[in-house]
């Protein structure tokens, strides 16, 4: 109130004493022709006639003539009252001319009792209306043809009035309107619209202003100072307003982070949950055509699929890490995120998919190699049954014959050594049943989609073997009851069908083995099988030999039976082979060697591709693997460096960053080199100890690495512009860092960390020291990072805003109550943040509250407590 009693004594001293020469040596540079103008001293008294009816209309009174209304000193001691807020003494109601200046006297003393002197002008004075000069140039500066310098002329067109008044209520003067050569009309507008919006009322007359060369000073000063009271509430009114407008600003904008961080994290985790299961499902196709099919859908997964959310899990970090950074630096809370979506548990689920995604590529590759073995195995399988199937044709109707019993000796001497020729050629068609029957075995363990028809196929040979060997067996029992009706065969003829029938196997076998599939994996395999069939060529000398002696033994046979006119009939009765079946039979083997050595050939050729292949990926693998390392390094320390601002590591990080997206074709190019390598069945590489996997995480790597760098260096950036926290002190607060970091692996365990504080003046017991390292250690991981110590750091040198702050600026709009209505809230705040409060405010529980009062204070304290906000 003490700007209201100096308002009085200006006002009041304007009047009274205007006519002292004391007055008039102090104010020396008014015109004395003005001071001694009747018309002057008539404006004074209406002036502060005005100013104190201002005050009295609100205890429903008024007063007419000065002089007469104070006389009695009642209205007087009201008016002080009224002004001040405080009960003076009990006036005398006598009309003696003693009790008039008693009450006079009351109001005098309460005066002097403010501080308030009402005899000279002062230093204190002079201060007021320097004071209340410059808020007028302040708030008038904006406006064309308006200059105030003084409280007489520079008021006289009328502007200054209209300026104050549109600068704090725009709604009620069109300024644009106003014409500097219309005074009058000025004045008048800024009187009309005063009186009637501001309650303010009108202490002045437009006329006089404009007709007086110098309009009283003091006048105007105690009209000017009317709105300087009327627009001070609004002001502070508006100052409460923008502190809560920033809060509500702030805390709006975290809470559209948090519901963003919600969305990504459950969409991720989403993803995350429906793509583990197709990655767990381990139901292998039965075809080699349907696996790759698989494979292909797994590349396709991991090339267009998975990289798009590589990079939202990415994004989902720094939209975390810079959310927390923002709560710090506006005093707020942490933000928690909902169960299951912390950034550990996005982390984990990712660990579980790349680790499901991991066993399902092995897994597809050892199906794929095993079909491959099961297809080789089937083929070969039909294969050998088919030459079985094809040399046991009639061998059961054969051996069913009763032919011996017509025979002659010679016959039946033929037909047992034609037995015994058999029953060797059966022996050694055992090992060939047997291998059948193995193979039929392999692929009934290796779970063949058509092991049945294999089965049913095995089953029928061996049950036929076993039938030839009961009929084989009971044959030579009949021949062996004959056999000493027999006689001598022809040596020569057994001679031949005991060379014979083990050069017909030999050729057999060969012919076998050189239509043998095979498959190989490596060079050395194939030189392996090259080397066996160099081998087998170089047997065929010695077998040519024998060919041509057992061809020999024929020939004897027709020499001596030409030699004694001895009649050959048919075929050799020691054996069914003839001369021709085993000239037919050597060549076919010569046919086929040829033709296993293309084979063969062409084999190398395809390993020599693989090889080249494997050299192709070996060496961009090389090359790829240590620059990315490198990279990491690179960047790491450009992370801890403190040559330069944080700007020019931003700079720095951001050419990083476009060399590393710059790179991504060669990592392209080594996936297609990759994946023909996986088409080619090619599954080791002996020329570099990288893999595609290898070389994938630590690309994954380095785009997390640079994008969480660069963020980390925004934060800080941001830390620095939002806390005042000049570039000196950032590069002493990571200088600091860097010279504790021992293991320059941008962390400090919390011994280090004890011995950084201490260097930078902190005098630390063990219980503050605690309570430190639950701030920049929250999760107890036993190191503090350079984020959490910059973190703390600006903490400990900055100022936030706090809920007692913005308590005070509610209650500056609520006029000072512990509650503020909705009406309140509307009027004084922008509608986004009025309607932002009224959502969330509870309703006041004190008895004084008017009805749908809200309680501002639990709200302030609320954005900065633990609490849903």
């Amino acid at each position: 109130m003490i700007v209201d009693y100096q308002e009085l004594k200006n006002s009041y001293s304007s009047y009274m004493m205007t006519t002292t020469e004391e007055y008039m040596n102090q104010e020396d540079s008014w015109d004395r022709d003005l001071l001694l103008d009747p018309a002057w001293e008539k404006q004074q008294r209406k002036t502060f006639t005005a100013w104190c009816n201002s005050h009295l209309r609100k205890a429903g009174t008024q007063i007419e003539n000065i002089e007469e209304d104070f006389r009695n000193g009642l209205k007087l001691m009201l008016l002080l009252e009224v002004i001040s807020g405080e009960r003076l003494p009990k006036p005398d109601k006598g009309k003696m001319r003693f009790h008039k200046i008693a009450n006079v006297n009351k109001a005098l003393d309460f005066i002097s009792s403010k501080g308030v002197k009402l005899v000279s002008i002062g230093a204190e004075e002079t201060s007021a209306k320097e004071g209340l000069l410059l808020w007028c140039q302040r708030k008038t500066a904006p406006y064309r043809n308006v200059n105030v310098q003084n409280f007489h002329i520079s008021w006289k067109d009328g502007l200054a009035l209209c300026a104050l008044i549109h600068r704090h209520r725009p709604d009620l003067i069109d300024y644009s309107k106003l014409r500097k050569d219309d005074p009058v009309g000025n004045l008048n507008t800024a009187f009309e619209v005063a009186e009637k919006y501001l309650d303010i009322p009108k202490m002045l007359d437009a006329d006089d202003i404009v007709n007086t060369p110098k309009p009283d000073e003091k006048a105007i000063m105690t009209y000017v100072s009317c709105f300087y009271h009327a627009f001070a509430g609004a002001e502070q009114a508006e100052t409460a307003a923008n502190r809560i407008c920033k809060v509500l600003a702030v805390n709006q904008e975290n809470e559209k982070l948090m519901e963003e961080y919600e969305k990504l994290a459950s969409e991720l985790l989403e993803w995350i949950r429906k793509t583990i299961p197709w990655l767990e499902n381990r139901v292998a196709e039965q075809t080699m055509h349907s696996m790759q099919q698989k494979l292909e859908d797994f590349r396709d997964y991991r090339r267009v699929h998975k990289p798009p959310k590589v990079q939202e899990k990415c994004q989902l970090e720094i939209n975390f890490n810079t959310l927390q950074t923002k709560l710090r630096l506006s005093n707020r809370p942490a933000f928690m995120p909902s169960e299951g979506k912390m950034v550990s548990d996005i982390a984990n689920a990712w660990k579980g998919l790349e680790q499901v995604e991991k066993g399902y590529e092995e897994w597809l590759l050892t199906e794929i190699r095993r079909l491959e073995r099961l297809d080789h195995l089937a083929e070969k399988f039909k294969q050998k049954s088919t030459l079985h199937e094809s040399w046991t044709t009639g061998k059961e109707e054969l051996l069913s014959q009763k032919d011996y019993e017509s025979a002659s000796l010679m016959e039946i001497r033929a037909l047992m050594r034609k037995h015994e020729a058999f029953e060797s050629d059966l022996a050694a068609h055992q090992d060939r049943v047997e291998q059948i029957a193995a193979i039929a075995q392999e692929l009934n363990e290796l779970d063949y989609y058509d092991a049945a028809t294999i089965n049913a196929r095995c089953q029928g040979i061996c049950d036929q073997w076993d039938n030839l060997g009961t009929l084989t067996q009971k044959r030579r029992e009949s021949l062996e009851r004959v056999e000493k009706l027999w006689e001598t065969i022809d040596q020569l003829y057994l001679e031949f069908a005991k060379r014979a029938a083990p050069f017909n196997n030999w050729m057999d076998g060969a012919m076998e083995d050189l239509q043998d599939m095979f498959i190989v994996h490596s060079i050395e395999e194939i030189q392996s099988l090259i080397t066996a069939h160099d081998q087998f060529k170089a047997t065929i000398p010695e077998a040519d030999k024998e060919r041509m002696a057992i061809m020999g033994i024929h020939n004897e046979i027709l020499k001596i039976a030409q030699t004694y006119g001895i009649k050959v009939v048919g075929e050799n009765p020691y054996t069914v082979l003839s001369p021709q079946d085993i000239s037919n039979k050597w060549e076919a083997v010569k046919q086929l060697v040829p033709m296993r050595d293309q084979m063969l050939q062409e084999e190398v050729a395809r390993q020599q591709s693989n090889e080249r292949l494997r050299r192709q990926f070996g060496a961009q693998a090389n090359i790829i693997g240590p620059w990315i390392q490198t990279k990491m390094e690179e960047i790491s320390h450009v992370s801890i460096d403190i040559a330069g601002s944080l700007e020019e590591q931003m700079s720095n990080l951001k050419t990083y960053e476009q060399n590393i997206i710059n790179y991504k074709s060669n990592i392209d190019t080594l996936e297609g080199d990759h994946q023909l390598s996986q088409e080619s069945l090619i599954f080791d590489n002996k020329h570099t100890n990288y893999t595609m996997e290898h070389v994938r995480v630590g690309w994954e790597q380095l785009l997390t690495t640079i994008a969480r760098t660069i963020n980390e260096v925004e934060n800080q950036i941001l830390t620095r512009d939002a806390k005042g926290i000049s570039q000196e002190q950032l590069n002493e607060f990571r200088a600091s860092f860097n010279h504790f970091d021992r293991k320059r692996n941008g962390m400090m365990d919390p011994d280090d960390f004890r011995a950084c504080l201490i260097s930078m003046g902190y005098d630390l017991g063990e219980v503050e020291f605690a309570r430190i390292m639950t701030l920049v250690d929250p999760n107890n991981t036993g190191v503090v990072t350079f984020q959490a110590f910059i973190d703390f750091m600006t903490r400990e040198t900055a100022e936030t805003d706090t809920a007692e702050q913005v308590m005070a600026s509610f209650k500056i709009l609520a006029s000072d109550k512990a509650y503020i209505t909705v009406e309140e809230l509307r009027r004084e705040l922008p509608p986004e943040q009025a309607e932002y409060c009224i959502s969330r405010m509870t309703k006041y529980i004190g008895g004084d509250a008017l009805p749908g009062a809200l309680d501002y204070i639990s709200f302030s304290s609320a954005l900065y407590g633990e609490s849903d906000l």
